[in-house]
């Protein structure tokens, strides 16, 4: 009683662009952690004395597997809860997690707290945007949706070149990094978040809970240690089947159950389902564009993980321009879908940069910097595009569930990206036949990436986004509400 007298008011007079601004600090939380880490696996590996690639690799799966397979569950669960509360406890324990991976001894226990790390990632993102849906008015939901993705695009490709540089220090403040981002967030957010009360609905179903989880964590593990075991392996092969029987199971059990983990009504909406694939689609090449760029400096032109983040960070830049300068006004113009399929297009223009210009010896500026450009471009008008347009056609008590969804789908896309990846590139010899192997495996990213742009100008039509997330189009189903359903309640007063 005397602990919590002490903690300060809240006062909960946040308006929507601080909300914003609050949400947006956890959001390069979990984004950033997607990359950061992959530059600091060498460092890592001397400091803990470990040799065992297999073993390390964990460092990076456990993460990517938990995120992924927890985020529906959660988005669910906070749908009947207080959001702002389910924010702040995913930003404390993320921020708990990172300190405790900086200090970590060993690498058991590193990959323990990752397992930590990723859980408050999958808690606070859901609920996250559904703040800033739920305090935004509809007009602005557009482009609020927009800065929260391209926040977190921007860090998720600003991950290597942070880590570059964190690592010249040492690869422990790779994870000390996020903690006085982390603190500044818990802190603001507790004093200034407005209560976001969550809907009357009943608790997620058990069974669909334990059948999407265990499917994408067993789908992620696949993908992500398919090259180490062999793609044809029993053991990728078992994985992989269990992946596909539990999601079948999954998706028979939405259509039937009472009370469905995510209610199939939510792809009815064709602005969410066009979204959701674009989302999935893209995210296999910007995941796997990502990991071959760093790749490629580091292990074929020999560059340490200080020049490699340089060299990568003009993509990043292009991000927040494109994003905030352009996209905006070319969705009002030419709608969402248009948007998506030029933004795809120039981002397969920038793999396609790549592999043309692939060389052995380095030059960076004919053989890098446009490409980097060009695809930074890419990120910065799709990522926000089908972010934005999924979440804004979705009624208020769907917010956490659906984004949830969006990007779930999003941290699959990653790990099949990679995995497509290195499956296509093999395992090349020396001299041209490196550069044969990168080439050919660009050039499957670049056909993924015009797959997602042509997705985008098929299924989102040229609609204002406020317009279709308040009324279904004509001969369209609406997105499901449930009979009776509140609509979203906001308190600003301290709670």
């Amino acid at each position: 009683m005397s602990l919590i007298s002490k903690l300060p008011s809240r006062r909960g007079d946040a308006s929507s662009t601080m909300v914003l601004v609050i949400v947006c600090a956890g959001v390069v939380l979990a984004s950033l952690d997607l990359f950061i880490v992959n530059v600091a696996l060498p460092d890592i590996a001397r400091d803990l004395h470990t040799s065992n690639l297999a073993d390390l690799s964990w460092v990076l799966n456990a993460y990517a597997i938990v995120y992924a397979s927890l985020l529906v569950l959660f988005g669910r669960l906070a749908e009947s809860r207080r959001r702002e509360n389910g924010f702040l406890l995913g930003v404390v324990l993320f921020t708990a997690a990172s300190a405790a991976c900086g200090a970590a001894s060993n690498l058991t226990t590193l990959i323990a707290f990752r397992i930590v790390q990723a859980a408050g990632a999958a808690l606070l993102t859901p609920t996250s945007l559904s703040l800033v849906l739920a305090t935004t008015a509809p007009e602005k939901r557009h482009s609020s949706v927009r800065a929260w993705t391209a926040v977190g695009g921007l860090a998720a490709a600003l991950g290597p070149v942070v880590g570059g540089l964190l690592v010249a220090a040492s690869w422990r403040w790779v994870f000390y990094v996020n903690v006085p981002i982390g603190l500044a967030a818990a802190v603001v957010g507790w004093r200034r978040l407005p209560r976001v009360e969550g809907h009357p609905v009943r608790s997620p179903d058990a069974i669909g809970a334990i059948l999407v989880t265990a499917g994408v964590a067993l789908l992620t593990l696949g993908l992500v240690k398919g090259n180490d075991w062999g793609w044809g392996s029993t053991p990728t092969i078992v994985t992989l089947l269990a992946a596909v029987l539990a999601i079948g199971w999954f998706v028979l059990d939405c259509t039937r159950s009472a009370n469905p983990l995510i209610d199939a009504g939510l792809f009815k909406v064709r602005a969410f389902t066009g979204s959701s694939l674009v989302a999935l689609i893209f995210s296999i090449a910007f995941g796997a564009m990502l990991f071959s760029r760093v790749l490629w400096m580091q292990d074929v032109w020999g560059w340490s993980a200080l020049q490699t983040g340089l060299a990568i960070a003009p993509g990043p830049l292009m991000v927040p321009l494109f994003a905030f300068g352009v996209a905006g006004a070319a969705i009002k113009r030419f709608g969402p879908g248009l948007v998506i399929g030029v933004g795809a297009t120039i981002f397969a223009a920038g793999l396609m940069w790549f592999a043309v210009a692939a060389g052995l010896r380095p030059h960076y500026v004919t053989e890098m910097l446009g490409g980097m450009i060009l695809t930074g471009i890419g990120v910065g008008l799709t990522l926000p595009t089908f972010m934005a347009t999924g979440a804004g056609s979705l009624p208020p008590s769907s917010f956490a569930t659906g984004s949830a969804v969006v990007n779930m789908l999003r941290q699959v896309g990653l790990a099949v990206g990679v995995a497509l990846f290195v499956a296509v590139l093999g395992v090349p010899h020396a001299g041209q036949a490196t550069v044969l192997a990168y080439r050919q495996g660009t050039e499957v990213l670049a056909a993924t990436a015009v797959l997602a742009a042509l997705i985008g100008l098929v299924t989102l039509r040229r609609r204002p986004i406020a317009q279709a997330a308040a009324e279904p189009a004509a001969g369209e189903p609406a997105a499901p509400t449930g009979a009776g359903e509140p609509r979203e309640t906001v308190v600003t007063s301290a709670s």
